[in-house]
């Protein structure tokens, strides 16, 4: 840079300036010239221009021996000796702070684990024991994972600031970067005598049981929500949560859809057709469920408030009973001979033909029911 270019004029302040006056000058310039705001050729020259403008002018030394006609640079030309902080100051609004060291105590992870429930609670609510196997408070450091009677030590590398920094040289002047101490990982402390029970970590692996609270109208794939019971933190930091997630077994009888309960209920074809009772045991008790004389296969009978329990929307579900009727096999010979008695006496004749949709014929109707609800 020419010893006669008018630095003053660059940065548009009067030969008198103030150092305040210099430094708000370059702040606005540097935000508009800047390579990452402009990156054009014409751009990046006049950024350059400017900034050895303000590496002189912010130098008292090399102000005075540019005022008198002198080379500030000494030959050497522009090499961008100022801090790099102005350059931070222009586009962040001051300099960038140091991190410090970061804290050994950290809040632990959460946890989950899977419990196995029958339908009953299920559908009415009721309470699990669970066995976990998480981190806990050592009790030999209380979590400091320090031996007793020991205490920790600045790191001798970064004099207990967690972090090194080191200076690079870029067309932009001088670059200061930080990074965690790799000797205390940016703790600003080492532990020279951490506890022989857990080796610094301020936590063990400990079993325990706990009683999980299940309510009513859970399935499978719900999860409940335990605040404070995973994994303690390192160094005595605060647990994590635990997320019980809920399976449901297979019931022998009834299966579920949402909030209903489904279920089958076989009838000999004699019985479908004089009419009989059958005693139903329920996830509530024993009802007793009425067969009409004349029930037809596929039949639903719907037994109100007997269903599953809504989790979020409260009240019950229905059960709704499949009859399925049977046809006696291996009939003998006195109860075939009844039987043809009996087709004598009925107009009752076999015919073929397509099935109709609003029958659909048992197996159909007991598909749709299981599917379409």
């Amino acid at each position: 840079m020419p010893v006669a270019t008018d630095y003053y004029a660059l940065l548009g302040v009067s030969r008198d300036a103030s150092p305040e006056e210099i430094k708000r000058a370059y702040r606005r310039l540097a935000r508009e010239l800047h390579p990452d705001v402009n990156p054009d050729p014409e751009h990046q020259e006049k950024f350059k221009a400017v900034t050895a403008a303000y590496e002189v002018l912010s130098d008292p030394e090399k102000r005075q021996m540019y005022d008198l006609g002198g080379d500030p640079f000494g030959g050497r030309g522009f090499t961008g000796g100022f801090d790099f902080g102005d350059i931070m100051d222009a586009f962040f609004g001051g300099r960038g702070q140091r991190r410090g060291p970061r804290s050994r105590v950290r809040r632990g992870q959460d946890a989950l684990i899977r419990v196995q429930i029958d339908l009953a609670t299920a559908v009415s609510g009721g309470a699990s024991d669970i066995t976990v196997d998480t981190a806990a408070p050592c009790a030999n450091c209380t979590g400091t994972g320090l031996a007793p009677n020991s205490q920790a030590s600045t790191c001798p590398m970064c004099k207990g600031e967690g972090e090194i920094q080191s200076v690079q040289r870029s067309f932009l002047g001088q670059v200061m970067t930080a990074r965690p101490c790799p000797q205390c990982q940016g703790f600003g402390t080492t532990i020279p005598h951490p506890c022989p029970e857990c080796s610094g970590d301020g936590r063990v692996r400990t079993r325990r049981t706990l009683t999980v609270k299940i309510p009513a109208g859970v399935d499978t794939g719900t999860r409940i929500q335990l605040q404070g019971e995973g994994e303690t933190g390192p160094n005595g930091g605060p647990a994590g949560d635990l997320f019980v997630e809920i399976v449901v077994a297979p019931h022998p009888v009834f299966e579920r859809h949402g909030d209903e309960l489904h279920c089958v209920v076989t009838v000999p074809m004699a019985l479908a057709a004089i009419g009989t009772s059958v005693d139903l045991e329920t996830l509530d008790g024993t009802e007793s469920i009425t067969i009409p004389g004349g029930t037809q296969p596929g039949s639903v009978q719907t037994i109100r408030g007997k269903g599953a329990s809504r989790l979020r929307g409260g009240g019950r579900g229905d059960l709704f009973v499949h009859v399925d009727v049977a046809v006696p096999r291996n009939l003998d010979g006195r109860q075939q001979k009844l039987l043809r008695e009996f087709a004598g006496l009925t107009d009752d004749v076999a015919t073929v033909g397509r099935q109709s949709e609003e029958s659909g014929g048992f197996f159909g109707r007991l598909k749709d029911a299981f599917t379409s609800r």
